[in-house]
């Protein structure tokens, strides 16, 4: 093949790759948006924090509760603490039977449920310690989970509101800490105990 053909042919693979390059982030940027628009049929939006390094990774609802002491992954130490309030409704239990498999009749059958032990429907047990991680994803950086231990001590009702609690019990060194795990419901009963350990990474950019 002569330099001239060589050349000719390299300029048109060049074309093209820009040409793919192009159509990918067009791709990407349709990817993103169509996302947007299905957390927000879903009444998600980006977090309150808008100052620079504060934000948190996780999505909002209006009707859910976030408290937190500390604003940036850095200033992390013991007794730094987050917690997170939702309801648990009949579409959450009804979702999350669906979406984990987990179709006990003690949480989805009325007539069945009566007969048992609680007398009623209640929520799943991991859908409520779900809390724990929703908690977990409104610390300043990005949480990443290496365990948990969790004690379930009493059930939960459809329809109440719960308060996850997240505190910095111990700093293990290399962005790893111990954590205390607590859920409550409205009255300040505890419906679970335990504890995590967390690696916590600075966030990459989102805004």
């Amino acid at each position: 093949m002569s330099n001239r053909q060589s050349s000719a042919t390299g300029g048109a693979g060049s074309n093209l790759a820009h040409a793919w390059v192009r159509a990918s982030g067009h791709f990407m940027n349709s990817v993103v948006e169509a996302n947007r628009a299905t957390l927000a049929a879903f009444g998600l939006t980006d977090s309150d924090d808008v100052e620079e390094g504060t934000q948190s990774v996780a999505y909002n609802r209006e009707d859910w509760e976030t408290e937190r002491t500390v604003d940036h992954a850095d200033h992390i130490s013991v007794g730094d603490h987050v917690t997170f309030t939702k309801t648990i409704s009949e579409e959450n239990v009804l979702t999350f039977a669906d979406a984990s498999g987990d179709t006990n009749r003690l949480h989805l059958d009325p007539g069945f449920a009566a007969q048992t032990r609680f007398g009623r429907n209640i929520a799943h047990g991991t859908l409520v310690s779900g809390l724990i991680s929703a908690a977990l994803a409104r610390l300043p950086g990005l949480t990443i989970y290496l365990s948990q231990d969790v004690e379930f001590v009493g059930p939960v009702d459809i329809g109440d509101r719960l308060t996850a609690t997240v505190e910095v019990a111990e700093d293990l060194g290399n962005n790893r800490y111990l954590l205390s795990t607590d859920v409550h419901d409205s009255d300040g009963t505890q419906i679970i105990e335990g504890e995590a350990v967390v690696l916590i990474d600075d966030a990459p950019d989102f805004s």
